[in-house]
């Protein structure tokens, strides 16, 4: 029941500081003059990207097992294909039950097409190398972690270049601190988008520690925990920001945020993994690789056309339920 009970609470908590972060994160671009594509790519997905990150750091730089490092491998892999399915399916999902709560004629996606491709096809690219040696072993491989460090530095560069407005639907609402203040202070601004994001940190970490203890409840397989059901709920406050986005019309930000926080998945969580372990995949991992490249591939392929209708990003969820099933049977035929 405590279980249950924390669950419960920790995914309420989590979607209330979401509520609170992509409130404040927005304030936050604006008063760094960066453009609203830039501040879901880099400030919103490194935020919340944070939490993960600091597990793939605890795993494989102070993990003193193989099997605690490789923890740090599962979540480099997990939490880009989490992201390529599941939260692109969420906002598909979302955008096709508010379409009429938005007033809009059609299911269209408004985004600028031309760049999220782009973001597919940058991200694909790093993530076919950093699979590539994950089948490979050799000495200098440790050191290549630098690399990854590198490509998401020149990212981050190119998304600051890159200059975009709020269209007029994408209007601030008020600063959810200072509600009655048209223009609220940085510092109130920095303080909303911490507190948001020390919350988001906390109850994702419990939500990761009771849905552990629910698969130790249910007699799952640890590999099927740790494979499938942990990524998710690292990914949790991700996908929240992104149904939150969409709820108020602002698909542009959710999808930036999705893919920032892909790229970031794709390049610092690999690094730490390639300086602290072997980075040698096994068949699951493999089977993780594959699958979301198929996943980025449909995106970019969606995206590249120029006009996306929201209900084809929803098939692109099934893929996670194949991963799932592959694991079942995997582990299950090991037994």
């Amino acid at each position: 029941m405590l279980t249950a009970l924390l669950f419960l609470l920790s995914a309420g908590a989590i979607y209330l500081a979401c509520e609170y972060f992509v409130n404040g994160v927005e304030w936050f671009g604006q008063k760094l003059n960066l453009g609203a594509t830039a501040t879901g790519t880099i400030l919103a997905a490194f935020g919340t990207a944070l939490p993960e990150s600091a597990v793939t750091f605890v795993a494989v730089i102070l993990g003193k097992t193989p099997e605690q490092r490789d923890i740090g491998v599962g979540a480099a892999l997990g939490g880009p294909l989490v992201l390529a399915t599941i939260a692109y399916a969420v906002v598909g999902v979302a955008l096709w039950m508010n379409r009429h709560r938005l007033m809009r004629a059609d299911h269209r996606v408004r985004v600028e097409h031309g760049r999220l491709a782009r973001d597919q096809s940058w991200f694909l690219a790093i993530f076919v190398v950093k699979c590539g040696l994950g089948l490979v072993a050799f000495a200098l491989k440790p050191w290549l972690g630098v690399l990854f460090l590198a490509a998401y530095g020149l990212y981050v560069w190119r998304e600051l270049k890159a200059s975009d407005t709020a269209p007029e639907e994408e209007e601030l609402e008020p600063l959810k601190l200072r509600p009655n203040e048209a223009n609220p202070s940085f510092w109130w601004v920095a303080a909303q988008t911490t507190l948001a994001l020390l919350v988001i940190a906390l109850a994702s970490h419990t939500f990761v520690k009771q849905i552990e203890a629910i698969g130790v409840a249910w007699q799952l397989s640890p590999h099927l925990v740790a494979l499938v059901l942990s990524p998710v709920a690292t990914e949790l406050p991700e996908t929240m920001n992104a149904l939150i986005w969409v709820r108020q019309g602002k698909e542009r930000l959710a999808l930036a945020n999705i893919s920032g926080a892909m790229m970031i998945q794709a390049t610092i969580p690999s690094s730490l993994a390639l300086f602290g372990t072997p980075w040698l995949f096994d068949a699951p991992l493999m089977v993780a690789g594959v699958l979301t490249g198929v996943a980025v591939v449909y995106l970019w392929w969606l995206f590249r056309r120029g006009r996306v209708d929201a209900r084809w990003l929803v098939p692109v969820g099934l893929l996670y339920g194949v991963f799932a099933a592959y694991i079942a049977w995997h582990y299950g035929s090991h037994l």
